[in-house]
């Protein structure tokens, strides 16, 4: 029998953001999320990919409460902007911080304010916005930062953040990830520090790919070369659709407690279980590194209030 769809508590009457939510893990989180009763705040870059993905949720349930906010999570400005905008709404009970490059440039470049561009994606934007929004964050929220099986496979330059001295697009990935991971352990440490109801989780999805994962008009629409290509790796991949039960689980699940690491059973596939995530991930002096190198290159302080 498949573990799949994993049932979720209710969630009538909770709000969440989900970031890079107009496509892959970060749609089918939203979705599931809305078809439990929530009110859901889809953010993306491309206004028509969000319009087009808040309307297939609303297609497949005509009472989801979903909205859409256009935030660019390698912009500070466009981070700051999107902010402001729910902060002049009600608390969130979560925020999902899923947007990221995976497909990274092959050549170094950097986001408008100067930043490695795949960092400033994959990290720092997310920094700047738990920056803003932690007081806005209902009791016993949390915050899920999206983890990766590329933590596992590359060393970490916390002298070279930036990757000034060497760049390659693997690289940059992984260090991306590994630096998102550090700040998310490092979030839940200072949240305990100071008595925080307020928790923070990583959650890993796997290795879930397009060509696995169910045609959505406007959201995921692989070719039939991609689902080929794909179905030849289905003893050790999974569909997006299925990557996203890992975070759901780790944002709804009794019992889920801060600073754990979530991610399939079989490492690559599977139902959510609780796993190791890397030594230096998890390494507080590296996190504490991480953070303050963070809070310059973003250019705000940010402390953790209880």
């Amino acid at each position: 029998m498949s573990w799949y769809p994993l049932p979720l508590p209710p969630q009538t009457g909770r709000r969440y953001l989900v970031t890079g939510a107009n496509a892959g893990l970060g749609f089918f989180t939203a979705a599931r999320l809305a078809g439990a009763g929530a009110h859901v705040v889809l953010s993306g870059r491309s206004p028509e990919r969000l319009d087009a993905a808040a309307a297939a949720i609303r297609g497949a349930r005509s009472a989801a409460s979903v909205e859409t906010l256009v935030m660019d999570q390698s912009s500070l400005d466009s981070v700051a902007a999107g902010a402001e905008r729910l902060l002049a709404d009600a608390p969130l009970d979560g925020i999902v911080a899923n947007a990221g490059m995976v497909h990274t440039p092959m050549t170094r470049r950097e986001s408008v304010d100067g930043n490695e561009l795949v960092l400033a994606t994959n990290m720092l934007g997310h920094f700047a916005l738990f920056e803003r929004m932690l007081p806005h964050l209902a009791d016993a929220a949390r915050v899920v930062s999206l983890g990766s099986l590329s933590t596992r496979l590359s060393t970490f330059r916390v002298d070279d953040l930036q990757l000034e001295r060497g760049y390659d697009a693997w690289r940059a990935y992984a260090q991306s990830k590994i630096a998102s991971q550090a700040v998310a352990f490092e979030l839940d440490r200072r949240l305990r520090a100071a008595g925080s109801p307020v928790v923070s989780v990583v959650a890993h999805p796997g290795y879930s790919i397009s060509g696995r994962t169910p045609t959505v008009p406007g959201v995921n629409e692989p070719s039939r070369g991609t689902r080929f290509a794909d179905a030849l790796q289905a003893a050790w991949a999974q569909g997006k659709h299925r990557g996203a039960e890992v975070v759901l689980h780790a944002l709804t699940a009794p019992g889920v407690q801060g600073g754990q690491f979530w991610g399939p059973r079989l490492l690559v596939r599977g139902d959510p279980t609780l796993q190791a995530p890397t030594r230096v991930s998890a390494d507080p002096t590296i996190g504490a590194r991480v953070w303050a190198f963070a809070e310059q290159a973003t250019g705000r302080p940010f402390t953790v209030a209880g």
